[in-house]
């Protein structure tokens, strides 16, 4: 017997599915993928774990070891594992559990603050909103967290105004892993300036220092067959880079070497993975990380994807020096509101958005 699928009426009509009922009850086919993107990633991905702590302390030889470790990561497939980077560990549990709460409410609650259309913040069930098959098997909770915003309480007043006066206590846990995530992400962005070995080392941190997040909360329910479906396609991150932190489930997968490898998480560890904006921003030099999530039969799992962009009317344009070092400018200049605007009306995010995108500049440049 199939879980019901309840219908909502409002401005649009969106089938949505009750993640409780598939702990005993077949996969909808709105989840069915096709066999080629179900490849089964048998091997685990091995890379060193990147310490931070001597670069965060200004150990010269350390920074140089880092460095280089993120640099190799960076140019061959995208993704990387950071350990002592310095965030509080109490705050990382808190945000592993944190959106239990609000997973458990009724759909009707939920449903509540549900995306709008074209939009990328709020609640989505399998982005049920935008597509009717091939859905992915989880939900979401999206917000935007602003790095210079106007209020110091942006996150709190987003679970206040948005999910309710219960919730609060929620906004102040995800209100503080925002901030902490903000100021890794440009620790980072410092290191992979020194990488790069930039004149200016500080060049890429300046480029964020007015950015902002997406935050994307993702819930992957139990299902009884996940052979048939997937929690995340196979795509990569339209955005700049990505700071995930994970449960000990897992479930992430990388694509590498022409196959999928599955990424085991580490206690403590928070993964790194580049997005196609940053690759543009890199003159292709970084890789953008193709990725996946799989599904589970035996476990939720819970992650927090911290998505990070330039200010969104700021110009994402190759890095001069690396043009002038590598011979030719790979990419044309963009905004992200532009890119964001495009992976919103234009079919789904996947390897391919980027090259879409850019294909799409250069006819628009021509007319």
């Amino acid at each position: 017997m199939a879980p019901a699928l309840v219908e909502k009426h409002g401005e649009d009509r969106t089938v949505v599915f009750d993640p409780k009922e598939l702990v005993n009850q077949e996969v909808p086919k709105q989840f069915y993928w096709p066999s080629e993107h179900l490849t089964e990633a048998k091997e685990e991905f091995h890379q060193p774990l990147i310490d931070l702590e001597g670069f965060l302390k200004g150990d010269e030889a350390a920074t140089v070891n880092a460095a280089n470790l993120l640099r190799e990561a960076c140019t061959t497939h995208g993704l990387f594992q950071v350990i002592n980077h310095g965030v509080d560990p109490d705050i990382l549990h808190a945000t592993e559990v944190g959106l239990d709460p609000f997973f458990k409410l009724p759909m009707s609650r939920k449903l509540s603050v549900h995306r709008k259309v074209n939009e990328l913040g709020g609640y989505s069930n399998a982005h049920a909103d935008r597509f009717s098959s091939m859905l992915p098997l989880k939900e979401m909770l999206t917000f935007d967290y602003h790095f210079k915003g106007e209020t110091d309480s942006e996150i709190v007043d987003y679970f206040k105004n948005a999910v309710g006066d219960d919730f609060v206590e929620t906004g102040w846990i995800f209100q503080k892993f925002c901030e902490a995530m903000r100021d890794l992400s440009l620790k980072i962005f410092k290191l992979m300036a020194i990488s790069l070995d930039l004149e200016d080392t500080s060049s890429c941190e300046k480029f964020f220092e007015d950015g902002f997040a997406v935050l994307r909360c993702n819930h992957y329910p139990v299902c009884i067959d996940s052979s048939k479906t997937i929690g995340t396609p196979p795509h990569c991150d339209p955005t700049c880079l990505t700071i995930l932190h994970q449960d000990q489930v897992g479930g992430l997968e990388v694509f590498s070497n022409g196959k999928w490898y599955y990424v085991k998480p580490h206690p403590g560890a928070l993964v790194i993975n580049i997005g196609d904006s940053l690759m543009a921003l890199t003159n292709g030099i970084f890789k953008s990380a193709v990725h996946r999530a799989a599904a589970k039969t035996d476990i939720k799992r819970m992650s927090f994807a911290y998505l990070i962009n330039p200010k969104k009317d700021k110009l994402i344009s190759p890095i001069q020096e690396l043009i002038t070092r590598e011979g030719s400018k790979k990419y044309s200049d963009f905004k992200w509101e532009d890119f964001s605007y495009f992976t919103q009306h234009n079919n789904r995010v996947d390897a391919t958005t980027f090259q879409r995108f850019m294909d799409f500049l250069a006819l628009s440049h021509t007319k």
